[in-house]
């Protein structure tokens, strides 16, 4: 049932490809971001942040407009070439840890996402939503792909793996040590065999990405309404997205550190916790839970084991089993008073990729009060959550593989 059509991507040159790809924008700090722009004229942080060319931070229209103009000199200047016959892409990256993740990069149907056919398990934000809709209007491309995950199928499996015995057209490493491979398949019997195997399933996931699909399907609806003549061949009806098989997805945790315990008394915490959780003192060396509905918490130099009461927590929804969703409902709103999630200062998060040593070293600090570590929750709870039309919390999961941008580009 979704619907993946190839596309002429435009990509560097494979001589510099390396040093064109980059991390999302707002991943480099500002002294990052500026050090990787003084000394490498081929980045694709100079299309994206133009105003660095004149020592001036532009916003809006303006912004746009220039992010066009670097775009097209990139393309003048050869730096960008655009493929000649629309592929698929088998894109293959391994990480530092040794990690690896492999799948397709193809254009998807927004009006999938429409229909509920490319399913979400976020909630986005309408402004960032907008806004990135007028920043892919003005500038005309989207440079870094939406993360859809896909049942495990052997046909795709195979030409995956098949085609990775051919010579890669790029394979390069980046200073953070992950090195990418991208081949090209333009063959249209191939084409057609992934492309009647995904027509053979009935949704695939968002993992990661959740703005971009929501702002590219708002590209389509905007396009569509102002063409008398749209027939859905148009780009815009497509955005990019890289598609991996679920047992390739990699989901990580985000914890919780709080500022402060909303006026309680470490003794009044203790008790009002009580009500929810069978609470051990396992003392100054760090613990992590182990399983689900089971968190580890510090506070005053001491690491606690909390275990759910089976009896105090109704489990009515796929989401209701969530542990982000049960700390919230238990936890953070009930008795730290924390309602929302996304914009009240005296939450932090801090990926599962980090140890637990993290969270003392920050509530040690004096920085924050208390913080709380979890399990990370799996593909299947994401699916049935999305299934069930319903929503995570923010910061709910750590998604990998993290992509990078401007190693394929979609035109509109």
């Amino acid at each position: 049932m979704p619907k993946i059509i190839p596309f002429k991507a435009v990509k560097p040159t494979r001589a510099i490809v390396g040093l064109v790809a980059s991390r999302p924008y707002q991943s480099y700090t500002l002294d990052e971001r500026e050090s990787r722009m003084a000394y490498n004229p081929y980045s694709f942080l100079h299309v994206i942040n133009p105003g660095y060319k004149y020592a001036q931070e532009v916003t809006g229209q303006e912004r746009y407009k220039l992010v066009r103009n670097r775009y097209l000199e990139f393309k003048e200047d050869g730096v960008f070439v655009q493929d000649e016959k629309p592929s698929f892409y088998v894109y293959k990256i391994v990480n530092r840890q040794g990690q690896e993740f492999c799948g397709i990069i193809a254009a998807t149907s927004a009006e999938d996402y429409e229909k509920n056919i490319i399913k979400k398990h976020e909630d986005t934000i309408a402004q960032r939503e907008e806004t990135f809709k007028s920043y892919l209007q003005n500038v005309g491309f989207n440079a870094e792909p939406v993360l859809l995950t896909y049942p495990d199928n052997s046909v795709i499996a195979e030409i995956i793996n098949e085609t990775q015995k051919t010579h890669a057209e790029f394979e390069f490493t980046m200073t953070y040590r992950d090195t990418h491979y991208l081949w090209k398949v333009d063959d249209e019997d191939t084409i057609a065999t992934i492309q009647k195997e995904f027509s053979k399933m009935e949704t695939v996931y968002i993992a990661d990405g959740h703005h971009r699909s929501s702002s590219s399907y708002l590209l389509y609806k905007d396009e569509k309404a102002k063409n008398p003549n749209h027939n859905g061949s148009e780009s815009y009806n497509y955005f990019m997205s890289y598609l991996i098989p679920e047992s390739d997805l990699v989901i990580h945790e985000f914890n919780r550190l709080i500022k402060d315990l909303n006026g309680l008394s470490k003794e009044e915490f203790l008790i009002k916790l009580d009500a929810f959780y069978r609470i051990e003192n396992r003392g100054i060396m760090p613990y992590n839970p182990s399983k689900p509905h089971h968190f580890s918490m510090y506070l005053d130099g001491e690491f606690y084991s909390l275990y759910l009461r089976k009896t105090s927590y109704d489990f009515k929804t796929a989401l209701d089993k969530l542990d982000a969703q049960l700390l919230y409902k238990t936890i953070l709103q009930p008795i730290l008073g924390i309602e929302d999630l996304r914009h009240d200062n005296r939450i932090s998060y801090v990926n599962g990729k980090h140890e637990m040593i993290t969270i003392k070293s920050s509530v040690d600090s004096g920085e924050f009060k208390v913080g709380f570590g979890m399990c990370p929750s799996n593909v299947e709870q994401m699916k049935q959550i999305a299934d069930e039309g319903l929503t995570m919390p923010p910061k709910s999961t750590y998604i990998l593989p993290k992509l990078r941008s401007a190693i394929t580009i979609y035109e509109y």
